[in-house]
C-alpha cells in the first residue's frame, strides 16, 4: 500500500473547525440514512454498510446520541428523506484523476454543480468508470499517534490480529488497511484497545500511486475544485490521485 498518500486527505478532518464540524456530521448522518434504508436495517450487526458509516462518525467524533437518533429517524415511518448516491468521475488540471461521490435529492442540481466545478478549475467531468477503474475500494484507518503514545510495532500486530490487510506508518499516523468490508470491525477492536482515530472509512485507492502537478496554476486550481466540492452539501466524499505539498 505504499504510496498512499492519504495524510493530506485527512488534514481538514483532523483539524476541523466547529463550522466544519456540524457540516461534516450532516453529511455523514445522510449517508446513515441511506445505509439504513438500502440495507433493510438499523442494526450494524446485520447492515455492514451501516456499520461502515457508525465507524466513520465514531472516528469524526459525532456523538452517539446523534448516531442513535439519525437511524431511529431514517427508520422512522416518517421519515421523508429521498436522497440517492450518485458517483461522478473526471479529469482535474493536467488530468488528475476525480472521483466525487454524492447523496442528492435533486439529480439535476448536483450533476450541474459538479460539472460547473471540473469546468471552472481546469478539468473536465466525464463519463461512468472513465477513472474509477484504476481505483480500488479498501477500509482505511488512520491513528493519531501525534504524541507518540503509541509503539509501532505494538499498534501492526494489534492491527494485524484484528484482521487489518496492511498497516503504514506515516509522519505523526499510523494507517491501517482492511477488506471494505471489515472496517467497521477492525476500527472498533483498536478503539477499544484504546487507540485515537482520525478516520475510519471505505475509500478509493488510485492503484499506481499518486501524481504532482508542476504547475503552480495547475495547484491553484486543483486546491479551489477541492475546496468547492468540499463546501458543497452534496458531495460526501472526493477521491484523487493528487499528491499536494502539504
Amino acid at each position: 500500500m505504499s504510496g498512499h498518500s492519504k495524510w493530506h486527505n485527512i488534514q481538514k478532518t483532523k483539524g476541523a473547525a466547529d463550522a466544519k464540524r456540524a457540516q461534516a456530521f450532516t453529511k455523514i448522518a445522510r449517508e446513515m440514512i441511506v445505509a439504513v434504508k438500502e440495507g433493510g436495517s438499523g442494526d450494524p450487526r446485520s447492515n455492514s454498510r451501516l456499520a461502515a458509516v457508525i465507524a466513520k462518525a465514531k472516528a469524526a467524533n459525532m456523538p452517539n446520541d446523534n448516531i442513535k437518533r439519525t437511524i431511529e429517524k431514517a427508520l422512522g415511518s416518517g421519515n421523508t428523506d429521498n436522497y440517492e448516491k450518485v458517483v461522478y468521475e473526471g479529469y482535474g488540471p493536467s488530468g488528475v484523476a476525480v472521483i466525487v461521490e454524492t447523496m442528492t435529492d435533486n439529480r439535476n442540481r448536483t450533476a450541474g454543480e459538479v460539472r460547473h466545478y471540473f469546468d471552472k478549475y481546469g478539468g473536465n467531468m466525464g463519463t461512468a468508470n472513465c477513472v474509477s477503474w484504476s481505483f480500488d475500494r479498501k477500509g482505511v484507518i488512520v491513528i493519531d499517534n501525534e504524541d507518540g503514545d503509541y509503539d509501532e510495532d505494538t499498534a501492526m500486530m494489534d492491527a494485524l490480529d484484528a484482521g487489518a490487510q496492511d498497516f503504514e506508518p506515516d509522519e505523526d499516523v499510523f494507517t491501517v488497511y482492511t477488506n471494505e468490508d471489515d472496517v467497521a470491525t477492525v476500527a472498533d477492536a483498536l478503539t477499544e484497545k484504546g487507540y485515537k482515530l482520525v478516520s475510519a472509512q471505505v475509500e478509493m485507492l488510485p492503484q499506481n500511486g499518486y501524481i504532482k502537478l508542476t504547475n503552480e496554476d495547475d495547484v491553484k486550481n486543483m486546491q479551489k475544485m477541492l475546496d468547492m466540492f468540499d463546501d458543497n452539501d452534496d458531495v460526501q466524499n472526493v477521491w484523487h490521485n493528487w499528491e499536494d505539498a502539504e
